[in-house]
């Protein structure tokens, strides 16, 4: 018995030695190519192609004369394929998604709610670069989305309709509508299984697009930060990742580390590997192009005192960036509007200071807020901005422009814009800012009522500047103020006896974007005009329009 007992346990011992023998071994390589008809295959003639640059997100390797690479996989790690300018690369057939990476799990995952990256045999990747021929014109044009944040296939509709199907219905022709697509994080909004629906709607658009995660694109169940963005990488693919055009280079980065167990669970940052990625990459890039970098969370800080991106973090990357003459970090995660330029006193040493954009949300506020003849909520965010998404224009000098797209307001020519407004109350707006104003004053009192301007894309430096009947231009006054409007909704709420919306607005918050100047009430009674102007820093001079009537009363 003891000796029938011992081969039997011997045999167990070398079952797992046969099964390793059976698996093939983790692959160590592959090639690139140059796919001359597209078709996904590399037929005769379709060379290998030398200098291709592929990564695992902390090593990059280049290929050979023949275009070979050895990059050995790492489990529950994306390798990926730096995709050069001039270049384009296939969409995958199950998400319309770049294809542009293969993940490998090459061990049993972590029990996760949304599946995290599911094992699978380990296989080897050909990367397949198809030759770019864009008709769009000499500049790069990109849509930058933020915070789609879906909470439920009823939000994904809202996505739909409000943001996604008003571009395909401006689209000129048989052109795209833009030449690559950017999403800052928080895709959705804990809800992972809705990625598909997403995914679905967003490749309508026929755009190639790049993603960073968002800190509601965790797994939250997972115990450590290396897997908490498992199911979103076997989705997405890389969370961090290098992307070139002709005229800019892309960065896409997840500054959001998981820190389960604590509050916050999570905070601003990278991770060691990161910055290996990024010295590696960033030795070699091209310093004439414009180097773009996307994230979710923001560099500067929330508010005083509150450490939003974690400083060394970002000194350090502060420091990698110092020598690059031409960046532009775009960033989510606030569900408001804002343009900061790092100086010394935050630790930035280049030339000129670091211009960061932190783009307002796609859902606004989370599509709250009373719903529009269409049924799609108002969704302003806590800033004054309406919903919507942004234009990033590059040129091949590697100067940029940024727009604003309102979802709410239907985008004109810009010598139309201020043909186009809207008026919400007392607010009236057009793609570039809203006015908000007293209906009335009584003629000879207290002139304490002014009126507002909140200018979507307004920077501290902006000149922003007013007029009444006609008259001479005056200058505004930036104000540190919720905006007006939204305060005014915010009372409707507090009074209305009945739910207004599914989700009340958004609580008014002081605007970065806000100007105010008097109303005077010593003119003659009746109507006077408006007239607001904005010299926006990229698309020139826009005006406004709206009044006050001055009334005669008696005590």
């Amino acid at each position: 018995m003891r000796l029938s007992a011992i081969a039997v346990a011997l045999s167990y011992l070398f079952v797992p030695i046969a099964l390793a023998e059976s698996l093939p071994p983790p692959c160590q390589g592959g090639s690139v190519f140059e796919d001359r008809n597209g078709n996904g295959r590399r037929d005769p003639g379709e060379p290998g192609m030398a200098g291709q640059r592929v990564s695992d997100g902390e090593t990059i390797v280049r290929t050979d004369a023949q275009g070979r690479y050895t990059l050995p996989l790492r489990d529950r790690r994306s390798q990926f394929l730096i995709k050069p300018a001039g270049y384009r690369v296939a969409a995958r057939g199950d998400s319309g998604l770049p294809d542009y990476w293969l993940n490998a799990s090459l061990s049993a995952p972590p029990p996760l709610k949304y599946g995290g990256m599911p094992q699978a045999a380990p296989s080897c990747r050909d990367y397949a670069l198809v030759p770019q021929r864009r008709g769009g014109g000499p500049d790069l044009r990109v849509l930058v989305f933020a915070d789609p944040q879906t909470k439920s296939a009823t939000d994904v509709d809202y996505y739909r309709r409000d943001i996604v199907e008003p571009l395909l219905a401006r689209r000129e022709g048989k052109a795209a509508v833009a030449d690559l697509g950017l999403s800052l994080g928080d895709i959705t909004h804990d809800d992972l299984s809705l990625y598909p629906k997403l995914n679905a709607v967003t490749a309508s658009l026929g755009v190639p697009w790049l993603h960073a995660p968002g800190n509601h694109d965790l797994d939250f169940d997972a115990t450590r930060d290396e897997d908490s963005l498992l199911s979103y990488r076997h989705i997405y693919g890389p969370d961090t990742y290098a992307w070139e055009e002709p005229q800019a280079n892309f960065v896409v980065l997840d500054d959001v580390v998981y820190q389960p167990g604590t509050k916050p669970d999570y905070i601003g940052g990278l991770r060691p590997d990161q910055f290996a990625f990024l010295e590696s990459y960033l030795a070699s890039a091209d310093k004439r192009r414009l180097l773009v970098l996307a994230m979710h969370i923001p560099l500067f800080d929330a508010a005083p005192g509150r450490e939003t991106f974690r400083h060394a973090d970002r000194q350090r990357l502060f420091d990698l960036l110092r020598e690059f003459p031409h960046v532009l970090v775009l960033s989510g995660h606030s569900h408001a509007q804002r343009h900061v330029f790092h100086d010394a006193s935050v630790g930035w040493k280049g030339a000129q200071p670091l211009h960061e954009y932190n783009v307002g949300a796609a859902c606004g506020a989370f599509w709250s807020g009373v719903k529009n003849a269409d049924g799609i909520p108002d969704a302003t965010m806590g800033d004054g901005t309406p919903n919507g998404y942004a234009r990033l224009q590059v040129k091949a000098s590697a100067q940029y422009e940024l727009s604003w797209y309102p979802a709410k307001t239907k985008a004109k020519p810009l010598a139309q814009a201020t043909a186009g407004t809207e008026t919400i109350q007392n607010r009236v707006m057009n793609r570039y800012m809203s006015l908000y104003a007293p209906k009335t004053l009584r003629r000879g009192s207290y002139p304490i009522r002014g009126v507002y301007a909140n200018v979507f894309m307004g920077r501290d430096d902006s000149r922003v500047e007013y007029r009444l009947d006609d008259g001479e231009w005056k200058p505004m006054k930036r104000i540190d103020q919720p905006d007006p409007a939204l305060q005014a909704e915010n009372a409707r709420d507090d009074e209305a006896t009945s739910l207004r919306g599914y989700d009340r607005a958004a609580v008014a918050t002081p605007s970065a974007h806000l100007w105010n100047a008097p109303l005077p009430t010593d003119r003659a009674a009746g109507e006077h005009a408006i007239e607001v102007r904005v010299f926006d820093a990229w698309q020139g001079e826009q005006r406004l329009r709206t009044s006050y009537r001055l009334l005669e009363a008696a005590p």
